[in-house]
């Protein structure tokens, strides 16, 4: 079984691939796959409705003799800074759509708060502390927002709501959402480059960020590897 692997942009997904070497390309209904390693790595787009539409169209296309045994969704993101500082690893123990819902008079209502689908999906807790073992990662919810942190009042709304969140990012739960209906398990990896908070463009370290993404990868092969092949049954009852 092969790894699905989403990012949002190429230079993501070029990071991840390059910790193997020349990747082979394949193209897929709606994108086209980077073959590197254990992983086929997809650039679906930035914000969770063009990655879960990425996802779903590659899981869809993959052929019955080689299914995807996991999805990840990967790429640089935000830290919290008590968690997760800038230059760190992030692996999610939870995946949350964390501006799913409704602003009322009291204040933000998750959409599960309304009577709808659901906002938090989990990845396997025995392979979220392999990879954290392996890569040094720290493991800890990751927040999915469409609109990105770039006030400290924002930030405050976010952990009060999500107390110990360690990043956010754009695209994971729309990733997570296409590998649950396909019946495949999940997990999200960020790179650390800049801390949520106020937006300041100026002290961000993306290449610091996409370096540790490339070697974080190339430990993560025969992790991802060794529990597809082996403890993949066991997820549900993580």
């Amino acid at each position: 079984m092969r790894v699905l692997v989403v990012t949002a942009v190429p230079v993501e997904r070029n990071a991840v691939t390059r910790a193997f070497g020349e990747p082979r390309r394949v193209r897929v209904p709606g994108g086209e796959v980077h073959r590197a390693g254990p992983f086929d790595v997809l650039a679906g787009g930035a914000g969770p409705a063009a990655a879960a539409a990425a996802a779903a169209f590659a899981l869809a296309a993959a052929p019955p003799s080689e299914p995807y045994g996991l999805v990840v969704s990967a790429g640089i993101g935000g830290g919290f800074a008590s968690v997760a500082p800038v230059g760190s690893l992030v692996v999610s123990t939870r995946i949350v759509a964390a501006d799913l819902g409704a602003e009322t008079p009291d204040g933000f209502v998750p959409v599960t708060g309304l009577g709808f689908g659901r906002d938090t999906l989990l990845p396997p807790a025995s392979l979220v502390r392999d990879v954290a073992a392996a890569t040094g990662a720290v493991p800890g919810a990751v927040l999915t927002v469409s609109t990105v942190t770039g006030s400290a009042a924002r930030t405050a709304a976010l952990l009060a709501a999500h107390p110990g969140a360690a990043a956010e990012a754009m695209e994971g739960f729309g990733v997570a959402e296409a590998a649950a209906r396909a019946g495949v398990p999940v997990l999200e990896l960020r790179a650390v480059s800049n801390t949520v908070g106020p937006r300041d463009r100026a002290a961000w370290h993306i290449g610091e960020a996409l370096a540790a993404l490339t070697e974080a990868f190339g430990k993560l092969a025969p992790v991802v590897e060794g529990w597809t092949h082996h403890d993949r049954h066991d997820h549900d009852r993580d």
